[in-house]
């Protein structure tokens, strides 16, 4: 689609759409929903509805209204599990500072849940993951595991309380951190969800035109998952990823298996932020202070080679 109004669309593997409505206002829209990956219901509703507000964090932009959307198996499952789901979404969206001003629902042979989110940015002032420059520093703001320890659980290789750690980094919204990104003025960001720090470090590579470099042990990762991705916790994830960026992914030196990980689907994962050099170290000391899952420096912005990604040891 074009549109002199549209500003983003669907070009750029971005995180959501913008649209301005007046020279001082613009709209940024996304939306994603998924099926359970947590057992009780509350919790996987914050989780469903923190994942879905974070296009909008990633946009730089400010969420100011949702709308549900419900998949649910009402002839086999009672509603008061339905009512546990919205309640924990509604209380992210609540946290959030939006509103939820309706949705839609359908009956479904599985769970699903998640959001329609409008947000409001400045058209002058939204963040993109296109803007990445020769020497930014790339940063960090969660850990990566989620999928790995989710899997594990689904698995059961690792009681669900083993998921404590990794609930609280999904639940957590990235709104300390797009307010970090724009106090810095990063020049790039994007969200780490379903394609992996990997997928979504290549789509920021790609639309910025350079090459970004990952040291794969700087990355930090969520309690077991390591060790359970060693026994063979991966989602499939990994592999569409990984075959997904094919060559124009090289890896220099970086353990297979971490590779692996960081090219693994994550939920709600943090926000990746291409940081001038000069403002890296205070990117990190206001995410600190903001108390973010983690803030962490995990590698360089290069001149464009044939390469959208490298993966350092």
């Amino acid at each position: 689609m074009s549109h002199p109004d549209l500003l983003v669309g669907a070009e750029h593997f971005s995180d959501a759409g913008v649209f301005r409505l007046r020279p001082d206002l613009a709209i940024v829209q996304t939306t994603d929903f998924f099926p359970p990956i947590v057992d009780d219901p509350f919790t996987f509703g914050q989780i469903a509805a923190a994942n879905s507000l974070s296009d909008c964090y990633a946009m730089g932009a400010t969420p100011v209204t949702c709308l549900n959307i419900v998949g649910f198996p009402d002839k086999d499952l009672p509603l008061e599990i339905l009512n546990r789901i919205l309640a924990g979404g509604a209380s992210k969206v609540a946290e959030a500072g939006a509103v939820i001003v309706g949705g839609h629902s359908v009956r479904d042979t599985e769970i699903k849940y998640g959001l329609a989110v409008t947000g409001t940015v400045h058209p002058d002032r939204f963040m993109n993951n296109n803007g990445a420059r020769p020497g930014d520093r790339l940063i960090l703001t969660k850990p990566i595991g989620s999928g790995v320890m989710t899997g594990a659980v689904r698995a059961g290789r690792i009681p669900p309380e083993e998921l404590a750690e990794t609930i609280a980094v999904m639940v957590e919204l990235n709104a300390a951190a797009s307010r970090v990104a724009m106090t810095v003025g990063a020049h790039g960001v994007t969200d780490v969800t379903g394609f992996g720090l990997v997928g979504h470090t290549f789509e920021m590579g790609d639309a910025s035109g350079v090459t970004l470099e990952i040291s794969a042990s700087a990355v930090p990762l969520i309690g077991r998952t390591k060790d359970l991705a060693a026994e063979g916790a991966l989602t499939r994830t990994h592999k569409t990823t990984l075959e997904f960026v094919g060559e124009r992914c090289k890896v220099a030196g970086a353990d297979e298996l971490l590779v692996k990980i960081l090219a693994d689907a994550q939920t709600s994962g943090g926000l990746l932020m291409a940081v001038p050099a000069d403002r890296a170290a205070e990117a990190v000391s206001l995410l600190k202070q903001a108390r973010t899952a983690c803030a962490a420096e995990i590698g360089h912005v290069r001149e464009k080679s044939e390469h959208a990604i490298v993966m350092l040891p």
